[in-house]
């Protein structure tokens, strides 16, 4: 199979991993809309979150901890958690994945979910990550 996220939840593609269990794989966005956007995927392959009654299920503890985790070690306020589910949506890798976004209040609600995002994907992996 030749899919993104599955290189990437197998270690063969590099990403800026934040958090792993036996089932869900996360790591940094490449093109955050806020600092410490995290994908939360699973390790198995379904094409979206819609494709699989369980999918959801299973990774909610990884999105959960995630969640956790962001606010904890960036300072955030909260999280939107966002999935997308076809191409109509704007998934644009087809396989399930969730959006985690730490969010502040100094900048709350959906409306401003997308934001310049300048800080280097390593140090904000590492801010996480300690």
């Amino acid at each position: 199979m030749d899919c993104l996220f599955c290189k990437i939840a197998a270690g063969e593609i590099p990403s800026k991993k934040v958090y792993e269990d036996e089932v869900a794989f996360a790591f940094l966005d490449i093109s955050p809309w806020q600092e410490g956007h995290t994908l939360v995927v699973p390790k198995r392959h379904i094409a979206d979150v819609l494709a699989d009654d369980d999918v959801l299920a299973e990774i909610a503890p990884a999105v959960a901890r995630v969640g956790r985790l962001l606010i904890d070690k960036l300072g955030a306020d909260a999280c939107n958690v966002v999935s997308n589910a076809g191409a109509a949506s704007g998934q644009e890798v087809f396989h399930a994945h969730v959006h985690v976004l730490p969010r502040w209040a100094s900048n709350p609600g959906v409306g401003n979910m997308k934001a310049e995002v300048i800080a280097d994907l390593d140090d904000v992996r590492e801010k996480i990550r300690a």
